[in-house]
Formats: C-alpha cells, sequence, structure tokens
C-alpha cells in the first residue's frame, strides 16, 4: 500500500508538471503574439467609408410597343415602360485620408462610373465628394472632400515587407463599419489576372488576412502603422474570404497619387513589345542555364522597342538594372518608367548577352480610357457657375463626340455634381446649342438663366447621354 501510495504521488507530480509545462508554453507563445489595439485605436480615425451611386443612364430611346400591343390598358403600358427605364446602381467600399485637406485614396472600382460619391467619416460626418482623377491599370482612385485638420495615414514609401510578417486591415466589409482584421503577408509581387489582360501592372501584396466585399479600397498596415498596401481584390469561389486577399503596394500607389493630383491621370511607360514566359528547353536554346526573363514574341513596328534596335526573339533579363525573371515583371518595371527616359536594358540574343540603351514611349491608352482621361492642363482656374473645369479635346479623347470639351473637375455640390456629370465627360451640348470649343462653351455657360432648367448632352463611354441642370 505504501508502495502504490508512492507511486501514485509521483504519477501526479508528474501530470502536474507536465501541465505546469504546458501552461507556461501557452502564456509563452501568448507574449509572443501581437497585440495591434493600439494600432487600431490610433490609426483608425483616418478610415473612411465609401458610398457610390449611379444614376440609370437613359442613353436609347424606348422601343415603340409593337402594334398589335398598341391597345394595352395603361396598366400594363406602364409596367413595359418601367421595365425599360433606367436603373441606378450602388457601390459599398472603404478609403483612407492622405492629406489633412481632404484627399482620400480608395480603389478605382469602388467609384468607377458613379455619379455621386460620398464618404463618411469614423464620427459619421458625411462628405460629398469630387473625383480628382482614377486609374483603372492601378485601381486606385484619388477622391477630394472639402474639409480641413482631417487624420491623415502615411503610405510607405518603401513596404519592405517580408513572406510571415503580421499586416492589419482596416474597413466596412459587407458594410460593417471600421472593422479589422489580421494575418500574415502570403507571398510579395504576385501576379494576378488585370481588367487590362495584355498585361499587369501591380505587383500585389498576397495575405491571409480576412478580406470581403467592402473593404476594397481600405488601408493595409503594418505593425509600425504605416499603409503598406491598399487592399483591393480576393480570390473566393464563394464570394466571401477564404484567406486569399490582394493589396496594392504602398509604393506604387505614391506615384499613382503624384500624377492624379498633378494632371487627373497616370502616364506609364511602354516598349511596344508582346512577350511570354520561357520553359526549360526554350531557355537552353536561348543560351541559359535556367528559366527566367520576358522572351519577345513580336515588336509593334512604330513603337519605341523597334526604334531602339530590339528584336523579336531576344529575352530580356535585366531593365534598368532590375532583374527580369519572369515575363510579368517587366510590365511593372516599364510602366513605372517615366515616359521618354533612356534606360539600360541586357538581352539574350542567339545565345549572347547585349546591352542596350532603350529610350521608353508613353503607354497608349484604351478607346474607352481615353474618354475619361483628361489629356491637358485644364483652360480654366476656378470653376464656372456650373461647378465645372472644362479643357478643350483632343483627338485621343473623342470617345464617339465629334467635338465638344472635356470636363476636368467637378466641384462638390454643384449644378454640375446635382446633375451627375463626372470628370472625363465630353460636353457636345448644353441649353440645345452645339459645343465645339471651350470659347463656345464660356459664352453658352455666361448667358445661362438662373433657377431655369436646360438641357446638357454629354458622351460618357462612348455612349450619348442628356440630362438637366440649373443653376440656383
Amino acid at each position: 500500500m505504501h508502495t502504490l501510495t508512492a507511486k501514485w504521488a509521483s504519477g501526479i507530480k508528474t501530470v502536474i508538471a507536465i501541465v505546469s509545462i504546458s501552461v507556461v508554453s501557452l502564456v509563452s507563445q501568448a507574449a509572443e503574439l501581437p497585440d495591434f489595439t493600439q494600432l487600431i485605436e490610433q490609426h483608425s480615425p483616418a478610415v473612411v467609408k465609401i458610398t457610390a451611386v449611379s444614376k440609370g443612364l437613359a442613353v436609347e430611346p424606348q422601343r415603340a410597343l409593337p402594334p398589335d400591343m398598341q391597345g394595352l390598358p395603361d396598366i400594363f403600358r406602364e409596367l413595359l415602360e418601367r421595365r425599360q427605364a433606367p436603373r441606378d446602381r450602388g457601390s459599398l467600399g472603404s478609403g483612407f485620408i492622405i492629406s489633412a485637406d481632404g484627399y482620400v485614396l480608395t480603389n478605382d472600382h469602388v467609384v468607377d462610373k458613379m455619379d455621386s460619391i460620398t464618404v463618411i467619416l469614423n464620427d459619421q460626418r458625411e462628405y460629398s465628394a469630387t473625383l480628382v482623377g482614377s486609374d483603372e491599370r492601378s485601381d486606385l482612385a484619388l477622391l477630394k472632400i472639402d474639409a480641413k485638420n482631417l487624420p491623415t495615414l502615411a503610405l510607405a514609401k518603401d513596404e519592405t515587407l517580408k513572406v510571415g510578417q503580421w499586416v492589419v486591415a482596416i474597413g466596412s466589409p459587407f458594410g460593417l463599419d471600421y472593422s479589422a482584421s489580421a494575418g500574415i503577408v502570403s507571398a510579395i509581387g504576385r501576379s494576378i489576372p488585370s481588367a487590362h489582360s495584355e498585361s499587369n501592372y501591380v505587383p500585389f501584396i498576397q495575405t491571409d488576412v480576412a478580406i470581403n466585399p467592402g473593404n476594397s479600397g481600405g488601408p493595409l498596415f503594418n505593425m509600425d502603422g504605416e499603409v503598406v498596401g491598399i487592399n483591393s481584390q480576393i480570390y473566393s469561389p464563394s464570394g466571401g474570404s477564404v484567406g486569399l486577399s490582394f493589396a496594392i503596394p504602398a509604393s506604387l500607389a505614391i506615384d499613382v497619387v503624384a500624377q492624379l493630383k498633378d494632371k487627373g491621370r497616370v502616364d506609364r511607360g511602354w516598349l511596344g513589345v508582346m512577350i511570354q514566359d520561357v520553359d526549360k528547353n526554350l531557355a537552353s536554346s536561348l543560351g541559359m542555364d535556367k528559366p527566367m526573363g520576358a522572351l519577345i514574341s513580336e515588336v509593334d513596328p512604330d513603337g519605341p522597342a523597334a526604334k531602339s534596335g530590339l528584336e523579336a526573339g531576344d529575352l530580356i533579363i535585366k531593365f534598368n538594372g532590375q532583374a527580369v525573371n519572369t515575363s510579368s515583371d517587366l510590365p511593372y518595371l516599364v510602366g513605372r518608367t517615366a515616359p521618354k527616359s533612356k534606360v539600360p536594358v541586357v538581352i539574350m540574343r542567339k545565345g549572347k548577352q547585349q546591352s542596350l540603351n532603350v529610350t521608353v514611349g508613353i503607354l497608349p491608352v484604351s478607346p474607352q480610357e481615353a474618354a475619361s482621361r483628361p489629356a491637358s492642363a485644364p483652360v480654366q482656374n476656378t470653376v464656372d457657375s456650373l461647378g465645372l473645369i472644362v479643357a478643350p479635346l483632343d483627338r485621343t479623347q473623342r470617345g464617339g463626340a465629334e467635338a465638344g470639351v472635356v470636363v476636368q473637375q467637378v466641384k462638390a455640390g454643384s449644378p454640375a455634381a446635382e446633375a451627375g456629370l463626372q470628370v472625363g465627360d465630353i460636353i457636345t451640348q448644353l441649353a440645345f446649342s452645339d459645343i465645339k470649343s471651350t470659347g463656345d462653351y464660356a459664352k453658352i455657360v455666361k448667358g445661362l438663366p438662373k433657377n431655369e432648367p436646360q438641357a446638357i448632352r454629354f458622351y460618357r463611354e462612348n455612349r450619348p447621354v442628356f440630362r438637366s441642370i440649373i443653376i440656383k
């Protein structure tokens, strides 16, 4: 009995020791986990919620009823007309304030083609926002609200991120205001499908942070409270978070913001080549011991690459001092290079390494983008009585219009804003008078009476739109 009691006591001591070690281990692990409370408390006031609405566009005349239905009762006729009527659509996202005087950064897809944009601050103040400029290729948009002394967030000039590093997101998923979520960096420099299938200009940060619809445009923080990314996309078969989210690097956003502030658009470098990846056998035939680089499969004969001596079959392995590991690296490196810059390019040609100096061109815009981007500085210094700043229309901006003026700025709360005009709209007619120049426009605006609705016709995405506008 004594022996059994001793063994039992010894066993209890062993169990207690194991439990003690486990508790100490758990406490130790808990002590190593980061505490996000101070970061969230300090920086969430500069995070905003964004709601946007697009008015239904009646751009086509309603179809006449078939002859055999002309005698329909009024109730059925009204039902058919309602089904043809334009419908509003809305968008919900996040953003954050980058300057105390009211500049707000968000995603392009949050505000794209929207007539009115509202920014809601952490303290529930609401402001009508003006779209300063947007860039579809980077999925970034810059807004301006009429406010001062606002809390701000700083974009990290160099993310210096490492896989496994903790990051925090703040936004409004599914409209749940100012929600925080945390995770780690899963990968860096990720190339994922873009709205522009010809190339991808964003080396995305991949994380496992829980991002959902409504988080778009919100900040991604490192543990120092710097914004290292702008949450943009998720991969999800269900529509909700499955641990695959993607953010735009802050260092890329800094350049985009500067260009949007300066000219309302983003100009990118361009080579004028088609490229592809190489596999092991193709790399060997090109004189490489491993697959890397961007292989030129076609050269635009009128593009900057051809003029600089690049040829089909050249394998670009370095661009402006940066290694090109895969073909997806090249568009980003070229796109961030200032147009008209001369940069060194290292290639493999017929098994031999060569160096060339290449003058980078400016990336042409698509017809859709041309219709929405201002190409020159405004000729007005201040907004007019409609609340607009307009500029001459050049040949790259026609967007379906033969002549007119392009909108470069819309003042929040102005008659133009209330009528739903946006930056990039091409005004072709006002008060049923044709507009062929900025002079025509200024003369017509000057003669408009107050408190009387006036018809305004403009083009948006190659489609004509009529609205009414009232100077109060």
